[in-house]
């Protein structure tokens, strides 16, 4: 890709490529297609009625760019048609193989994983004038879930809308959202996906997803069966009336998108599209053609060539502009950003331009910043306007709580203070940049890969023998505890841990600076049974049951009560660093005081005997403004301490608003004075809120919350290593 000179576009923006697929005007239709290696492209007509019937075949011409066209009246909407594409001896073009338009806005399936039919579709929609919800970040919760799974088994649900788009927008399901305080749903990904030959030998499918066949196409399983007989344009305008309905409802949709590589595999797979059309251009490989694999997949698309550029940007453009979509989170995201030497630049062109372009003003951009190639840990360094999952804070809060207390019930001491902890609670400012902010990063703990929040506080180690591969599969490092028993358990004093223990997770990952994600059924204690990757169960291991015992919704209430509470105070998701001596308008200005009310000391940050800390957060405004204040106890051991309260000045009142000790959330909250003593028996957290009589901070009590921020944000507190981050990803089938 052309970036040497940086005041010239990129040369994946170059008009020659615009308007690719197929355009229709008054009856008559223009099919452009990309090819830089061909020498000859044809289009194929299918009858309307008869799928294998070709009616007509019209050549295309070579224009600018290697792009390829004709115009016809030949294309009418309903009309299914394919590609065929000859090139030079050696190469891998088959100049009798079919091929999907890489631009289909419809496919038509067909019995195999790799027989399909594009189709023209009829693409209007009434949207009746329902708007984006265009949710502020700092307000911004998500709820990552599988698109059949969630309302697969909901019993309010009509069941010929069970596990589809209309199910997923069914009443019952927004109120489940709603009432849970989520802001936005992520899908796994919902392009059409086939199922590897792979798995099928073996009677499994790829549920999660992560095989696109096209980068324009709602997967149409996914659709209802009515929606389906009706053919694309029906499953289409099911999907954009899911979006629809989930707008009104003010829930934003964010797509998990896969672009780093596609289901044609390495050089053996199945070739449906961009390999036969030009493999050279749209695959990474070395000079003897090899394939130069970044993704574990077979394959990466080479995002240096600007046919392949154009190609993720266009479907970018499309799905957020015509079918509405709010975000997208970018799968192996670090497999886009290589140049045309495999290497990773966070000032790759397509990196950015999907941040600048103007039709994706305002969408939510976040990566999942590493992939399984040279280099490819990259959290932290995807630059301004792109949000990262947080490995290390799901790395450091998973050990906090868990493998840290295993540790400690074998050694008499855990293996690390609270310093590293406190680094990930205060928004990582070690990992992102003052310039991007606290909510660059997306916490999370669990997600669709690794266990479920239940699992994590109940195995020791993976159980994925379903999955067909001896239970090679998946990471084996999970920095899980199941305090004291492998999976279920009659023992009451075990389980009644386990359940604070995800509470405990939970409490951390709403408080914390960041933008948090939910895996969902978590809030209710869903359980794979151990299986850490299960990308090929679709089945009710993966399907969320809506069956839930009391401490199943006893547990789904501390997540409401918890988002709630992040909703009504500001402190707890500041959108900037504070800054020594400076008023930063947007961050929190925070103290940190220990067990005894007095302010962290150096030596207590590393100190594995003193896992204890009070986090004091005060929301910065412009003067004279009221500021919401909160105080959040943590105590990161096993042993009951007594905790006083700090004595800050104009502090006047603590008010309980949330304690992990409790089963359930308790309507009845107790004020405290200044100096007064809470007891925590065990590991737990426990938030106030805090009135005063004066809403100025001083400054030495910024002078001391600095250097408390300085303390907790040393190299050492959160060391990680680059070559094992982000295993669990790269362990797995993504």
């Amino acid at each position: 890709m052309d970036s040497s000179d940086p005041t010239q576009p990129p040369a994946f923006l170059d008009a020659a490529l615009d308007g690719l697929g197929v355009r229709l005007a008054n009856g008559i239709a223009t099919i452009r297609v990309h090819s830089h290696d061909a020498t000859a492209v044809e289009l194929l007509v299918f009858n309307d009625d008869d799928l294998d019937w070709v009616t007509d075949t019209v050549t295309l011409t070579r224009g600018p760019a290697g792009v390829w066209s004709a115009t016809t009246d030949l294309l009418h909407v309903g009309s299914p048609y394919m590609l065929r594409a000859s090139g030079p001896a050696g190469s891998r073009f088959d100049s009798d193989r079919m091929l999907i338009d890489p631009y289909s806005r419809g496919l038509i399936p067909g019995d195999g994983y790799e027989d399909f039919r594009s189709v023209v579709i009829d693409e209007t929609f009434d949207w009746g004038g329902v708007a984006k919800p265009a949710i502020p970040l700092d307000e911004t919760i998500i709820y990552e879930g599988h698109l059949k799974g969630l309302s697969k088994r909901h019993p309010d649900v009509p069941p010929a809308l069970h596990g589809t788009y209309a199910g997923l927008a069914h009443p019952a399901m927004i109120e489940h959202f709603r009432s849970l305080g989520i802001t936005a749903v992520e899908l796994l990904p919902v392009h059409a996906f086939s199922s590897e030959p792979r798995l099928l030998n073996l009677g499994l499918s790829n549920y999660w997803g992560y095989n696109t066949v096209s980068f324009f196409t709602p997967h149409a399983a996914y659709a209802t069966a009515d929606a389906r007989r009706a053919g694309p344009a029906a499953v289409l305008r099911e999907f954009k009336g899911m979006v629809k309905l989930l707008h009104q409802a003010g829930i934003e949709v964010i797509l998990d998108v896969v672009y780093n590589h596609t289901s044609e595999e390495g050089p053996g797979g199945p070739t449906t599209s961009l390999r036969g059309l030009d493999d050279a251009t749209y695959y990474r490989q070395g000079d003897d053609g090899s394939y130069i694999d970044t993704t574990g997949c077979g394959n990466t698309l080479n995002t240096s060539a600007p046919a392949a550029a154009r190609l993720v940007l266009d479907s970018l453009r499309y799905w957020a502009q015509e079918v509405g979509i709010d975000g997208f989170r970018f799968d192996l995201a670090t497999s886009l950003g290589r140049d045309a030497g495999h290497e990773f630049t966070p000032d790759h062109p397509l990196l950015q331009a999907i941040r600048t372009d103007p039709a994706l003003a305002g969408v939510k951009i976040i990566a999942e910043p590493w992939d399984v190639g040279m280099g490819g840990w990259q959290t932290g360094n995807f630059g301004p306007g792109w949000q990262e999952w947080n490995d290390r804070y799901r790395d450091r809060v998973r050990n906090f709580w868990l493998s840290d207390i295993d540790y400690a019930r074998r050694a008499g001491i855990a293996p690390t203070g609270i310093g590293g902890f406190a680094t990930r609670l205060a928004g990582s400012s070690n990992t992102f940049s003052n310039e991007r902010g606290p909510l660059a990063s997306v916490n999370f703990v669990t997600a669709h890969d690794g266990f479920t929040m239940r699992d994590l506080v109940s195995y020791g180690t993976k159980h994925n023998l379903a999955n067909g591969e001896h239970n090679r599969d998946g990471a084996d490092q999970n920095r899980s505890f199941n305090h004291g028993a492998e999976g279920p358990t009659d023992d009451a004093a075990i389980r009644a841990t386990r359940r604070k223990a995800i509470r405990n997770l939970f409490g951390t990952l709403l408080l914390s600076a960041g933008t948090p994600m939910i895996t969902a059924g978590d809030e209710t204690g869903r359980t794979q049974h151990g299986n850490n990757n299960a990308y090929c169960q679709d089945s009710p291991m993966t399907w969320l049951s809506w069956q839930h015992e009391p401490w199943q919704e006893e547990l789904r209430a501390h997540v409401s009560a918890l988002t709630r509470i992040r909703r009504e105070n500001p402190a707890l998701r500041p959108s900037r660093y504070a800054v020594l001596g400076e008023h930063v308008e947007g961050a929190s200005e925070m103290e940190w005081f220990d067990e005894n009310g007095e302010t962290m000391s150096a030596d207590r940050w590393q100190n594995a005997g003193h896992r204890t800390l009070q986090y004091f957060a005060a929301e910065n405004l412009h003067d004279g403004e009221p500021r919401n204040k909160i105080l959040l106890m943590i105590h990161g051991n096993e042993s009951p301490i007594v905790v006083r309260l700090p004595r800050i000045p104009g502090v006047t009142r603590y008010r309980s608003l949330w304690s992990s000790e409790e089963e359930s959330p308790q309507p009845e909250r107790l004020t405290y004075a200044p100096g007064d003593t809470v007891t925590l028996t065990s590991t737990a957290m426990h938030l106030f809120g805090v009135d005063s009589d004066d809403e100025r901070v001083t400054d030495e009590a910024i002078d001391a919350a600095a250097h408390a921020v300085a303390a907790a944000d040393t190299p050492a507190a959160d060391a990680t290593d680059p070559a094992v981050a982000g295993q669990e990803d790269a362990a797995t089938q993504q």
